[in-house]
């Protein structure tokens, strides 16, 4: 509540603004990470003693350096384009209509702390929504990302982001862009869910403890809080992900379920766990952070 019978309020352009900046300036910061991610989750298990077969990229560092080294410091932000079409759409909505909609499930004259059942309904809805408008650049954002990994001499399919959405038009159809939606819907409801509906209630959580207040430190805990939970709940939904998008030979999603548990055993889904918590955890702080500043230049005080 603002002072002399006023309260702050933003408007539903102010929160998509606020969060499509927010969810950028993180997309930057983080994406070598995500990078590292996907290329270990598209690493199949090594053959037995077959030394060609063995593990291209360990760890999170690891992969970072190999990929600097073999395909220089650039290919670390390959994919950053669609990575920022992504955020400008699934971020902007996802986010910025989380507290709208988390408001239209308690009613207009709901008073007191918003259940957490409601807060992941809202998550789950904002989630699902966004990424069913926003698949074709996630989509063309695996795929450069994954192009690096093809041996040398090999040529690219792709020359940049517009090439790629061009391409796989052409050649694979419209309907091509929604690879991997399904998928994608349950992996973007259920770490959206997990992100803002935890970080929601951390949030409140720490603010009912005497001696802390809105400020960045309570942003900064929730923000960790929240990535922690999202990579917990969604990395096996990510890894099928991944690996549809990043793989053509996969029929369904079952498909790629069963083929993954067969080939590469239940701690494949896990796969790039370290990496993953290390992006979402480092991407929620700095995204949470810069979004309850942006948030600020929205916001305009009005007469209750």
């Amino acid at each position: 509540m603002g002072d002399h019978g006023s309260k702050v309020e933003i408007s539903f352009a102010g929160r998509f603004a606020s969060s499509a900046i927010a969810a950028c300036f993180a997309e930057i910061c983080t994406i070598p990470l995500d990078t590292a991610k996907v290329r270990l989750q598209l690493q199949k298990k090594a053959v037995a003693e077959d030394a060609a077969a063995l593990p291209k990229y360990r760890g999170m560092l690891g992969t970072v350096a190999t990929v600097a080294r073999e395909e220089g410091l650039a290919a670390l932000w390959k994919g950053i384009i669609p990575g920022l079409h992504r955020q400008c759409i699934y971020g902007g909505l996802r986010i910025g209509l989380y507290d709208p909609v988390k408001a239209f499930y308690v009613g207009d004259n709901f008073v007191g702390d918003i259940p957490l059942t409601k807060k992941i309904l809202a998550g789950l809805t904002t989630g699902a929504l966004a990424i069913v408008i926003a698949n074709p650049t996630d989509l063309v954002k695996v795929r450069l990302q994954a192009e690096g990994k093809l041996p040398p001499g090999i040529p690219r399919r792709y020359s940049g982001a517009l090439s790629a959405y061009s391409t796989i038009f052409k050649q694979e159809g419209l309907s091509a862009l929604w690879t991997g939606l399904g998928p994608n819907i349950a992996r973007n409801a259920i770490i959206n869910a997990a992100e803002l509906a935890s970080y929601d209630q951390v949030k409140e959580t720490i603010l009912k403890i005497p001696g802390f207040s809105d400020n960045v430190f309570t942003h900064l805990l929730a923000g960790l809080g929240a990535g922690f939970f999202a990579v917990c709940i969604g990395s096996p939904v990510d890894v099928v992900k991944s690996r549809m998008m990043g793989d053509s030979t996969y029929k369904s999603t079952l498909d790629c379920f069963i083929k993954t548990l067969k080939n590469d055993g239940p701690l494949a889904f896990y796969k790039g766990f370290i990496p993953n918590f290390a992006r979402l955890g480092s991407w929620n702080v700095i995204m949470f952070l810069t979004l309850e500043q942006v948030k600020k230049f929205f916001a305009r005080a009005v007469p209750v």
